[in-house]
């Protein structure tokens, strides 16, 4: 039933808004994710700033944002995608990764213009510009409603779930042991809040990345004879008329599962970008904008091509299995036991970093709704949340994910349309620094 819901609601209704909101985007910012690229890489890694209100660095900033959106979805999310909408779905990760840039870009420069800074603490999130800026507290409260529920009943279950199913079949250990001791690694850091989540991000974002990105590319230079064959099976499938499980065109299905795991993979739409980027030292918005362009180019272009390509070379897309432990087969295929033993680990850091970075998106709307009190009982059922997620049935995990995320994006992205001549006035703005006598670059 609630798969059935979630399709009615992606087809077409999310898959419209998204690539139309994204079109619309690129367009009023004269594809500030193409005009802008280059830039966006020199400053992704500036971690040096002028004193500015904040709680975390730009850097650290940057590196939450990217901890949260690099879960589990880039391995088990685009797995399931590529074995239920087959390998089309690849290429329309690919389109929703392009014109998500342009969408995460209007989320992090809206959540910094618009955060507030009360008590020493940074209150960031759509659900400040949709109030403030759009003048809407309705809009503002059904979004922090929905988007608190998501982050509660969402990512605890998702993230253990794909972290448990890979370290089961890799190690063999209980997925409740395994959903336990991911429990309580989470609150040891969430329970310290953002200062405690961005320096354990600064360390495990790099890390994982790399990692991940050092064992696929082994796979796909072993594999590389087949590449050709690969992308012309995705080209095709990406656009095939034939019938499709459950019915529906080829392209309808490959279009469906790319874009759900697509947005599920970069977050762009969630509106999650404006509360990590709004935890920015800064006061430029388009340094923060510029961060989550490169954020998206690395989740959906990089880690998740990686993802479906070692599934689609090795054939593992066909072996039966799904999630996070085809992607360990297609590994192991080329690097017995050892590709197993990186896959578990890469999903163990996504999933790890990802529920952390959510836990504080999480508190951030239901302090919205509820205030201040609520945040320490909040991050203890957080935690307890995750046990239940490690055991719970893989699909039901995915369709209610998919679900709630679904319901998340209409009213943030009525916010950022609305504001879109803000946004398009910051894509053209310039990012101000200037060399300090060592002769390193400070943003000021």
């Amino acid at each position: 039933m609630i798969q059935s819901i979630a399709d009615a609601v992606f087809m077409p209704w999310v898959v419209v808004v998204l690539l139309g909101a994204g079109l619309w985007l690129t367009l009023r910012t004269g594809f500030v994710q193409v005009r802008r690229f280059g830039e966006a890489w020199r400053l992704a890694f500036a971690r040096r700033t002028a004193s500015a209100s904040g709680a975390l660095t730009p850097f650290q900033a940057f590196m939450t944002a990217l901890a949260a959106s690099i879960g589990t979805g880039n391995i088990a999310g685009v797995a399931t995608a590529i074995v239920s909408g087959g390998p089309g779905a690849l290429f329309w990760i690919w389109v929703y990764g392009f014109v998500a840039m342009a969408i995460k870009f209007g989320e992090a420069t809206l959540g910094l213009s618009f955060r507030q800074i009360k008590d020493g603490s940074v209150l960031s999130g759509p659900m400040y510009y949709l109030r403030d800026g759009l003048r809407s507290p309705f809009l503002a409260g059904l979004f922090a409603l929905v988007a608190a529920v998501a982050a509660l009943t969402t990512t605890p279950f998702t993230q253990p779930n794909s972290i448990a199913l890979v370290v089961n079949s890799v190690f063999g250990v209980s997925k409740l042991v395994v959903g336990l001791v991911v429990a309580v690694l989470t609150w040891l850091v969430i329970i310290g809040g953002i200062k405690s989540i961005g320096r354990v991000a600064e360390r495990l974002s790099p890390l994982k990345v790399g990692l991940y990105l050092a064992g696929g590319l082994i796979v796909i230079v072993v594999n590389a004879s087949r590449i050709p064959g690969m992308f012309a099976l995705i080209l095709h499938e990406a656009f095939s008329l034939r019938a499709a499980a459950g019915g529906g065109l080829g392209m309808l299905v490959a279009m469906r599962y790319g874009i759900a795991r697509g947005i599920y993979a970069n977050e762009a739409g969630y509106g999650t970008a404006a509360v990590a980027y709004g935890t920015a030292q800064s006061s430029q918005p388009a340094q923060q904008g510029l961060n989550a362009v490169v954020e998206v180019f690395i989740v959906s272009f990089v880690t998740s091509t990686i993802s479906a390509m070692t599934i689609l070379l090795t054939g593992a897309w066909q072996s039966g299995l799904t999630s996070s432990a085809a992607v360990a087969a297609g590994f192991n295929v080329v690097m017995p036991t050892v590709g197993g033993w990186i896959v578990a680990f890469c999903v163990f850091l996504f999933g790890y970093t990802t529920l952390i970075g959510w836990a504080y998106y999480g508190e951030q709307f239901f302090e919205y709704l509820l205030g201040r009190s609520v945040t320490v009982p909040y991050r203890w059922i957080y935690c307890l949340l995750i046990p239940f997620g490690a055991v719970t049935k893989v699909e039901v995990v995915w369709a209610w994910g998919d679900l709630m995320n679904a319901l998340q994006v209409f009213p943030n992205l009525i916010g950022v349309i609305g504001l879109s001549g803000l946004v398009a006035k910051i894509a053209w703005a310039g990012v101000r620094s200037r060399i300090d006598r060592n002769g390193g670059q400070v943003l000021v």
